[in-house]
């Protein structure tokens, strides 16, 4: 296929070449109704904000606009077809899930599953049966589960309709794919991967497989996250004959907007030309700047890097993806919530991700050194503030893996829907939740719907908000009560 092409961008430059006059949404009419401020700022962004159907192509899609830049994103990256969503991962991996398994129905799921995917499980009724992730108690985090344990699960629930596995973790540690990919197919079974940190991936041959040559059924991933699209642009891709496309399809037309960002298509279809003709290059360039990262923070007193002999070996992952530089704080007496507080207040600096002991910085193709030497800078003057970033800091009782996890007594659906009451935190150990909470970055759930709920885990709850841990979804944010089932 020709990858020069870009279907939605030249519909977009036709759409403004033919002066187009809209008697359509958007109601703010190509920045003429906007905010004068907002358009202002915004004015390019106006312009091309246009309907998708009725706009960009006619009323009936007759062009086939998306439908051709889906084909040629699906030919970049080896699979057999490929869907564009405006609404982010949160709905691909919804979609993929309602795809392998209805209401009552069994899917197996690692537990150290994103917090859209236990919202798949609460709208569509589906009973998750829980593989436990692989713990690393040096490092007190998860990796995803092993094929072992997908195989064992899948024994003792062989009514299970398919299996969905998180890889790369938010750490950059990646799954064996092409294991528990081996181990659904020999039962006939779709495995879902939710690769929404991959995007990436098929680009480069030093990167870890990924998942669609790894042999997965479906694979969701986010460009905006690795790639060069827009917040919320994401696809999701299919092969093989284990899950019908139409389904898929249909089920995405069930939980989708219907009236898609023109803004998000264009980012998507323009990031899959640029690495389609450029992108090993360009992820040359982005590996090799992030060794120089990596190498430049192991000079820093305190602070160290993960890398493949921390993430990699038995128990642990498979392989790891590099450009996330993961970064332990502890040996600076800190942790990582104060130290990305820290960064951004000083040195106008966002870390990608912070928990009880690291930060984050999430390097793409797009950085160079303009980007990497403030941050680097940065991180040397975060070390020589140890003192003060320690003074008074409260610390977060981390509880090891097994203590972590809480037993599943009720499906997520019915725990969410039913009868439910606050109680004190002191008061909720042993009761049932009815509410998601889930440390943010990076939004696995350490309570879901129908969990028991124990001392160990509302301890670590508490002691982390304490320490500056971040839980938006949580009915009371201040942790002060926890929604049970009555």
């Amino acid at each position: 296929m020709d990858h020069t092409r870009v279907p939605i961008l030249e519909a977009l430059r036709r759409y403004h070449e033919r002066g187009e006059l809209a008697f359509t949404p958007p109601g703010h009419k190509q920045a003429r109704g906007a905010d004068p401020e907002a358009r202002e700022l915004l004015s390019d962004v106006f312009s091309s904000d246009v309907l998708a159907s009725g706009g960009l192509d006619d009323r009936r899609m007759t062009g086939d606009v998306l439908v051709r830049a889906e084909e040629l994103m699906a030919d970049a990256v080896h699979a057999e077809h490929t869907f564009f969503t405006t609404c982010g991962s949160s709905l691909s991996v919804k979609a993929a899930m309602l795809a392998v398994a209805g209401p009552h129905e069994q899917l197996v799921v690692g537990r150290d599953a994103h917090k859209s995917v236990v919202s798949g499980l609460i709208l569509a009724g589906i009973e998750p049966v829980w593989v436990d992730p692989q713990w690393d108690e040096r490092q007190r985090f998860a990796h995803a589960p092993s094929p072992q344990a997908f195989a064992e699960a899948l024994d003792r629930h062989p009514e299970a309709r398919g299996a969905l596995v998180t890889s790369p973790t938010p750490y950059g540690g990646c799954a064996d794919l092409a294991a528990i990919a081996e181990v659904c197919h020999a039962r006939g079974l779709p495995l879902i991967v939710d690769e929404a940190w991959g995007a990436h991936l098929p680009f480069h041959p030093d990167l870890p497989s990924w998942a669609m040559d790894a042999g997965a059924d479906v694979c969701v991933t986010s460009i905006h996250k690795m790639g060069s699209g827009f917040e919320q642009g994401s696809v999701f891709h299919l092969q093989g004959s284990l899950i019908d496309p139409t389904s898929l399809k249909s089920r995405a037309d069930l939980l989708g907007t219907t009236s898609p960002s023109v803004l998000i298509f264009a980012g998507l279809d323009a990031w899959r030309r640029q690495m389609a003709l450029r992108g090993k290059d360009l992820l040359d360039d982005a590996l090799h700047l992030a060794g120089q990262v990596r190498a430049g923070v192991e000079e820093i007193p305190g602070l160290e890097v993960l890398g493949c002999d921390d993430l990699v070996g038995p128990g642990l992952s498979a392989d790891y993806d590099p450009l996330p530089v993961t970064i332990d704080v502890s040996g600076l007496g800190t942790s990582g919530y104060r130290a990305a507080d820290w960064l951004r207040a000083e040195h106008h600096i966002d870390m990608h991700l912070s928990d009880h002991r690291r930060i984050s910085a999430q390097l793409t193709f797009a950085d160079s050194p303009d980007t990497t030497r403030p941050l680097l800078q940065a991180l040397r003057d975060l070390a020589g503030h140890a003192d003060e970033l320690a003074a008074g800091l409260p610390h977060p009782e981390v509880p090891t893996g097994e203590a972590m996890r809480l037993e599943q007594v009720r499906l997520p659906r019915d725990a969410y829907f039913g009868p439910k009451e606050s109680v004190p935190l002191e008061q909720a150990a042993g009761r049932i939740s009815a509410e998601m909470i889930t440390p943010y970055p990076p939004g696995i759930p350490a309570v879901l719907p129908g969990e028991r709920l124990t001392e160990p885990v509302l301890r670590y709850l508490r002691t982390g908000l304490e320490s500056g841990m971040n839980l938006p979804d949580a009915d009371d944010p201040e942790l002060r009560t926890v929604s049970v089932c009555r």
